[in-house]
C-alpha cells in the first residue's frame, strides 16, 4: 500500500476531458468528478452547468507522490488545458469551466505558485495564465454516469471527437508518465 498519498484537486475545463488524462498517469490512484468552489450546497450537474451556483466542474486527484511528483503534475495540469482562457475552455464557456488550483496545503500553493511564475517567465503561453489558486473547499461528487465517462462510454460521439484527440496529443508528450498497461 503506497505511503505517500497526496490529494489536489484541478478545475480545467470538462471533467469528462480531464479524467481521462489524468486517470492514465502513473502515481495516480484515483480521479473523481465533481464540483468546487461555489456556493450551493450538493448542487447538481444540471445547476452547475447554468453557471449561477459559482462552482467549477473539478477532479478531485488521490496520487502516490512517492510515484508522481507534484511538479510533475502541475505540468500537466497546465499543458493539458488552456490556463490563459477566462471561463473557457475550447466550446465550453462559463464560470463552471474556469482554470483552478484548489490546494490542500501551503506546499502545494507554493509550488502551484512557482508553477505559473516559471510557465510565466519562459513564455509558455502567448497570453497571462489566469488559473485561480485557492484553497480547497467542500466537494461535491458528481452523479454516477460522470464517473469513468470515457472508459464507460468510448462510442459516444463526445468521447470520439474531443476527448480522444486530447488523450492522443497527451500520449505524445507525456508517455514516459502513461501507466503502461495503457500503452
Amino acid at each position: 500500500m503506497p505511503s505517500n498519498i497526496q490529494k489536489i484537486t484541478f478545475g480545467n475545463g470538462c471533467f469528462w476531458c480531464t479524467e481521462a488524462i489524468f486517470q492514465s498517469l502513473k502515481g495516480v490512484i484515483s480521479v473523481t468528478s465533481g464540483y468546487m468552489g461555489g456556493h450551493v450546497d450538493n448542487p447538481t450537474y444540471k445547476q452547475v452547468c447554468t453557471g449561477t451556483t459559482g462552482h467549477a466542474e473539478v477532479i478531485e486527484l488521490e496520487y502516490d507522490a512517492d510515484i508522481l511528483s507534484l511538479d510533475e503534475l502541475l505540468l500537466v495540469f497546465f499543458k493539458t488545458h488552456n490556463p490563459t482562457t477566462l471561463n473557457r475552455q475550447g466550446n465550453d464557456v462559463g464560470t463552471q469551466y474556469r482554470s483552478a488550483i484548489f490546494y490542500t496545503t501551503a506546499e502545494q500553493k507554493d509550488a502551484a505558485i512557482a508553477m505559473i511564475n516559471t510557465l510565466t517567465n519562459e513564455k509558455v503561453f502567448d497570453s497571462p495564465i489566469v488559473t485561480e489558486v485557492i484553497p480547497a473547499g467542500q466537494f461535491y461528487k458528481a452523479e454516477d454516469y460522470h464517473q469513468n465517462y470515457f472508459n464507460d462510454n468510448p462510442g459516444q460521439s463526445y468521447c470520439a471527437f474531443v476527448i480522444q484527440p486530447k488523450l492522443n496529443k497527451f500520449a505524445k508528450e507525456f508517455t514516459d508518465k502513461i501507466k503502461p498497461e495503457l500503452l
